[in-house]
């Protein structure tokens, strides 16, 4: 294997999952699979002694879960135990909100497991260079459904308190975007919930956006990329650019995929809004 290759590596509790995943990911030149685990428990043992750029992470698994082991991973990296790796987030549905929970914990996005390879490897080769993995139809269906049904799942990870979480269409944490992460159908909620009050946390953040800031945050957390910002808005494309930029950081986000649901859970947007 290269220096240069991508190192990744696979979590999921189905061994025949891991081995069509392995297949279309050393079909490439520039990354390779070092590792497979089949549980999160497993995936961090792993990950501490072979250090990925990369972790495709199941959600549902036995002993530790996705979102676990998404949460003590970032804790290990924090620590300086391991360099941080990106982590995607795969599941079945595009409506499991425990896939939510795993954004909050700090994915840098979620794919579905029947998404194309091309979209897996231009997924994995994004969230590397710092971008987020999320199609913006369907983060629309599932920040739609999920809080439709009363809100966030679970309790909140602190990543949520300084920014939540969000959706591009494989949009950078710098405001880029590129092609949809996902394929399927609309699951949208029967009935709108009652707005939702920020917390006084969220009250501060808001308030330290301009209004051009969260006007730009609204046009985000509806799923535009930011070509079709700059045409809602007539800006600049550099000045769209600019603005998602700043947003990120006054938020304390690690990239669009937080800012579009700290955009929900602070009433700034609701869903079907």
């Amino acid at each position: 294997m290269s220096d240069t290759q991508l190192r990744v590596m696979l979590v999921d509790d189905q061994a025949l999952v891991r081995a069509g995943f392995a297949m279309v990911i050393d079909s490439q030149p520039d990354m390779s699979v070092v590792g497979q685990a089949g549980d999160g428990e497993e995936a961090l043992a792993l990950a501490a002694e072979l250090h990925p750029d990369v972790v495709l992470m199941d959600v549902r698994m036995p002993r530790v879960d996705g979102i676990q082991a998404t949460v003590r991973l970032h804790a290990l990296a924090d620590s300086g135990t391991l360099p941080a790796p990106r982590i995607i987030v795969l599941t079945t549905f595009d409506t499991d909100e425990y896939a939510l929970e795993a954004l909050r914990a700090g994915a840098a996005g979620f794919l579905l497991k029947d998404a194309q390879p091309e979209v897996l490897l231009e997924s994995i080769r994004t969230v590397v260079d710092g971008g987020a993995v999320i199609a913006p139809t369907t983060t629309r269906r599932l920040l739609d459904t999920v809080f439709a049904r009363g809100g966030s799942p679970g309790p909140e990870h602190p990543a949520a308190a300084q920014g939540g979480s969000a959706g591009p269409g494989h949009g950078t944490g710098e405001g880029s975007e590129a092609g949809s992460a996902a394929p399927g159908g609309g699951h949208g909620a029967a009935a709108a919930p009652a707005a939702r009050t920020p917390s006084p946390e969220q009250t501060r953040l808001l308030e330290s956006l301009t209004p051009r800031e969260l006007e730009v945050l609204r046009l985000v957390a509806r799923g535009m990329s930011n070509a079709e910002i700059v045409e809602e808005l007539y800006l600049a494309a550099p000045t769209v650019k600019t603005h998602v930029s700043r947003i990120l950081m006054k938020l304390g986000a690690r990239d669009r995929v937080q800012a579009v649901v700290f955009a929900y859970e602070a009433g700034l947007v609701a869903p079907q809004d």
